[in-house]
């Protein structure tokens, strides 16, 4: 049976704990002071712990000062007083989660409930952090890079609490991966895990996705709709481009993220839900909220502990292990036995990939597609991998252009050189695809007048800036490359 420890100096908070505990399962323990719970841990471990915040002799937090168990037990705090800072500083302490007194017998029943009942998931999720000591493999995600292997660190910590992600990092390195494995190493794994892209749904239609609605609460609504938060009870919700939310729906979404409880459009009748957020973004948070579109309220509540993931470019030879990975997963579809050439392998180090791991996966499924046996360089010289010529191909920018229209100019050229497709513009550009829409909607039109047209693939002239030095694009006279915003 799982086992309990309940530290708070007031016996009436005791009992009652006491009693519901038991009633699911539990074996209990308890304790008055930091003093006694430290004795009763040494005693036996315990594989949760509910404590009050403030004790006589000192915080509930002091427990573990001298006794480490956070690798096998889960904190609960409970206090008297609530608010986003006690939570966000609870989350960041160590605690899995905090309760506020009164105590929602609803909600410790569905934290008691994520408590294994055996040693099995123990073991499960004990193997999967095992998983960072094999070769670049850590749950779903895969490389052996450096800045990969603090990135596993970091997941495998937080993984196992219930503090809100925020993901950070540019388009197509493997935001929903991440949140994948830390759904995975979580107590909420056996739970759904539901990824939702907040730049892909109407902002008609989003409020109603992610809330539900019911029937008749408006035109078209002939049945009633379960939401996001509703369908992901008790597991994880992957709110991806969270920047592209609507920012009236952003404030629905703090107080569910700071209640725990929402209402269908066209209900008065509050739900209460027990859901894990990860939140995800391609673009920095500060400017998001410089540009009117993340609250600030919002951001301070979903980074609590935030992760950046880092660009293909910066993780060396995982590239390598990359492309061979996802043609053996080609190989493997299809009964063949294809190879990627030593000067495949050497093109594709080259290559700065703008469009991350995304980016990659898409080339060796080309490759593979137009390759009879030995995928070679010469196989992925039309898609620019093996020559830096895209990089090389540039935009004249005179000097006192305003940057409105460096903008409009770079993203003309940018899909100029993506030959029309929008997606991979975006990519490249490190812009959501409806963000990209809505410039190219706010311009009124689309690439036609030649002016910031790449011609040919040939490099445009750059402008000199009498008395500045160095590589194009440093000084503010200078030729941007194609594809940086």
């Amino acid at each position: 049976m799982p086992h309990v420890l309940i530290v708070d100096d007031d016996s009436n908070t005791r009992d009652a704990l006491i009693e519901i505990t038991a009633a699911e399962g539990f074996t209990t323990a308890i304790a008055g002071s930091v003093r006694e719970a430290q004795q009763q841990i040494l005693r036996r471990r315990p594989d949760l712990v509910l404590v009050d915040i403030k004790l006589p002799d000192g915080s509930g937090m002091d427990i573990f000062k001298d006794v480490d168990v956070h690798a096998t037990t889960q904190l609960i705090l409970i206090t008297g007083h609530a608010s986003v800072e006690t939570a966000v500083e609870a989350l960041r302490l160590g605690a899995s989660d905090y309760l506020t007194k009164p105590v929602n017998l609803r909600r410790l029943k569905a934290l008691l409930s994520r408590v294994p009942r055996t040693s099995d998931l123990k073991e499960e999720i004990g193997a999967l952090r095992g998983e960072l000591r094999k070769l670049g493999r850590f749950g779903q995600m895969l490389g052996a890079a450096p800045v990969m292997q603090k990135l596993y660190n970091h997941i495998a910590r937080v993984a196992p609490t219930e503090a809100t992600v925020l993901l950070l990092g540019e388009s197509g390195t493997g935001k929903e991966l991440a949140a994948r494995t830390t759904h995975d190493l979580s107590l909420r794994q056996r739970h759904p895990f539901l990824p939702v892209n907040c730049g892909a749904i109407s902002p008609q239609l989003i409020e109603s996705e992610i809330f539900g609605h019911e029937k008749g609460s408006f035109t078209g609504a002939d049945r009633q709709h379960k939401g996001y938060f509703e369908r992901a009870n008790g597991g994880t919700l992957f709110l991806d481009e969270i920047t592209e939310m609507p920012v009236e729906l952003q404030v629905k979404l703090l107080r569910v993220l700071e209640t725990g409880s929402f209402m269908r459009i066209g209900s008065n009748q509050e739900l209460e839900t027990d859901v894990r957020v990860i939140a995800a973004s391609n673009r920095d948070p500060e400017d998001a909220i410089a540009d009117g579109k993340l609250r600030l309220d919002l951001y301070h509540r979903l980074n609590v502990f935030p992760l950046v993931i880092p660009p293909l470019r910066e993780r060396g030879t995982d590239i390598e292990l990359l492309a061979q990975h996802f043609l053996e997963e080609l190989n493997a579809a299809h009964g063949t036995g294809k190879i990627l050439s030593r000067d495949a392998l050497a093109s594709l180090r080259e290559y700065h990939w703008p469009g991350n791991v995304r980016e990659l996966r898409n080339y060796i499924q080309r490759a593979y597609i137009l390759s009879d046996q030995v995928i070679d360089a010469a196989t992925l010289t039309p898609t620019s991998v093996s020559s830096p010529a895209s990089a090389g191909m540039t935009l004249a920018i005179p000097v006192g252009t305003s940057l409105a229209e460096v903008d409009r100019k770079l993203i003309f050229a940018t899909l100029e050189l993506c030959g029309g497709v929008k997606k991979r513009a975006a990519d490249i550009l490190g812009i959501s695809l409806k963000t990209l829409y809505n410039r190219l909607e706010e311009y009124g039109s689309e690439p036609g007048d030649g002016k910031e047209r790449l011609s040919g693939g040939k490099e445009l002239p750059a402008i000199e800036v009498p008395g500045m030095s160095g590589p194009p694009g440093d000084a503010p006279g200078g030729a941007y490359p194609a594809g940086v915003l």
